[in-house]
């Protein structure tokens, strides 16, 4: 015999009454109806609940503990029932999203949090890959949303263009090749090459645009490469809006490069049809676009700034 769940109500207003009388009162059930449920619990549990010798229906101290798991309880499937109406209303139960290393985390975590103030019962997960193990982690966990650099495009694959990054050409201002002028690609290649490892399994893509020299070092992550650029190990590509303060200060300089030290690339914010968004995922699409079009805006306004727009 599986226990009757309503029986742990029965008992919280059973304690809360006072009475076998007012409790019955209080459910709308006849008073022998509500003996008969907490007896029958006790039987099924093997254990008294209730001391019968006084005026007031009071629990033993097995009774306070088994009631105390049966308010848990009551709580597991009132959330159930709550998580139940919110999927009922086109809330999905997970949302997957992978995101390139090369984007801006802020607008990301913005959005995030925005979407934590809606109070939602869909689970958010976040993955970082770089290069095509963005799209590799994408196809592969059947997630629901992609913000790429780059990506195979295919006929289900549903793109929103998000604002335009730039990346620059660098290196330490202790580097030799801060201090040359009209750089050309040979002189380039006898430099280390500082560049980002694809994450896809079994390949190896380019970081940005890669210069074909002996010397290459393939570091993990933005912040890696960073250090390293910082530390004089080389020269490489980094977002603009990851070392504005280190141009600034001119702690990293724009390499003279002769094919150009600055590049442009549009990023996009990738859904597939085969797998429809639900609410969480519409919803996360419109603030991700509203908080990556206001982080460029104030990227904008900071570069004008710094005098470097």
């Amino acid at each position: 015999m599986r226990i009757d769940i309503d029986a742990f109500n029965v008992l919280q207003v059973l304690v809360e009454e006072g009475s076998f009388s007012k409790a019955s009162e209080r459910l709308h059930k006849a008073q022998s109806a509500v003996s008969y449920q907490v007896k029958k619990l006790e039987q099924h549990l093997g254990v008294t609940l209730f001391n019968r010798d006084h005026y007031r229906a009071e629990l033993t101290p097995e009774g306070k503990v088994i009631l105390a798991e049966g308010q848990r309880l009551l709580q597991h499937l009132a959330n159930i029932e709550h998580l139940a109406s919110r999927f009922s209303q086109g809330w999905e139960p997970k949302l997957e999203l992978v995101i390139d290393g090369a984007l801006p985390m802020e607008p990301i975590m913005t959005a995030l949090k925005r979407m934590s103030e809606h109070n939602i019962p869909t689970k958010i997960q976040l993955n970082m890959e770089f290069l095509g193990g963005v799209q590799h982690r994408f196809e592969r966990e059947q997630a629901d949303l992609m913000l790429v650099k780059d990506y195979r495009t295919g006929p289900s694959y549903h793109p929103k263009a998000l604002p335009t990054i730039t990346s620059v050409l660098v290196a330490s201002s202790q580097h030799p090749l801060s201090q040359l002028k009209g750089i050309s690609l040979p002189e380039l290649q006898q430099h280390v090459e500082l560049t980002i490892e694809d994450s896809s399994p079994g390949k190896r893509d380019r970081d940005e645009m890669q210069f074909g020299g002996d010397k290459v070092f393939y570091l993990s992550g933005f912040i890696m490469k960073k250090n390293a650029l910082l530390k004089g190990l080389g020269f490489g590509w980094m977002p603009d809006f990851l070392i504005a303060e280190e141009l600034v200060k001119q702690e990293l300089i724009a390499i003279d490069f002769i094919g150009g030290n600055r590049f442009s690339f549009t990023p996009q914010l990738v859904s597939t049809l085969e797998r429809p968004l639900g609410r969480a995922g519409q919803l996360f699409t419109e603030l991700i676009l509203e908080e990556f079009a206001q982080y460029q805006l104030q990227q904008q306004l900071g570069l004008s700034g710094a005098g470097l727009g």
